[in-house]
């Protein structure tokens, strides 16, 4: 009888702390905080170098919408980039059944005020169940382009291999031969 009671007891514990688990993760009290920076694309090429720039003052926002109907579910006021063009959202609850997305909104700059087709968006998990602990997320940085490259991109991309055979138009570079 005592062996019973025992195993009732562990059978009991360990459905407790499950709920708790559960009741934790559910916490509407719960909250995240979501981290990034907004940069200049220099270059042109949708991507960071060493001389893209952050970019002050931009204005990024958090959406979250529903995983199977698309809709909106919550969204964040326009946050504003510091000098180093970092922002933090602050977000509260647990979004598990949500895609949630920081995108750009603005640029103070007239000069690099064209989204990036590839860094306008990044997303976010603002959950514990996926078995990520702490609060702090971290988004991809997000990207403007400056409307004209500046003139050391050449350099810069050929150090980076980028122009290795051919230059910015296609034709071979000099001093390299694609012959056997």
């Amino acid at each position: 009888m005592a062996k019973v009671q025992q195993i009732t007891l562990v059978s009991l514990a360990i459905c407790l702390s499950t709920l708790l688990g559960f009741a934790a993760a559910a916490n509407p009290e719960e909250k995240f905080i979501v981290e990034g920076r907004v940069y200049c694309d220099t270059c042109r090429v949708e991507f960071e170098t060493k001389i893209s720039q952050p970019i002050k003052g931009a204005s990024v926002k958090l959406e979250c919408r529903n995983i199977t109907n698309e809709k909106i579910v919550s969204h964040s006021q326009d946050i504003v980039t510091d000098e180093a063009g970092g922002y933090k959202i602050e977000v509260k609850g647990d979004h598990e059944d949500q895609i949630c997305e920081v995108s750009l909104v603005k640029s103070p700059r007239a000069d690099c005020n064209e989204p990036t087709e590839v860094w306008r968006k990044a997303r976010v998990v603002l959950t514990k169940a996926d078995g990520v602990s702490g609060i702090y997320r971290f988004a991809n940085n997000l990207g403007y382009m400056k409307k004209e490259a500046l003139p050391e991109c050449k350099k810069v991309l050929t150090e980076m291999g980028y122009f290795e055979l051919q230059d910015e138009i296609g034709e071979e570079a000099e001093g390299h031969s694609t012959a056997p």
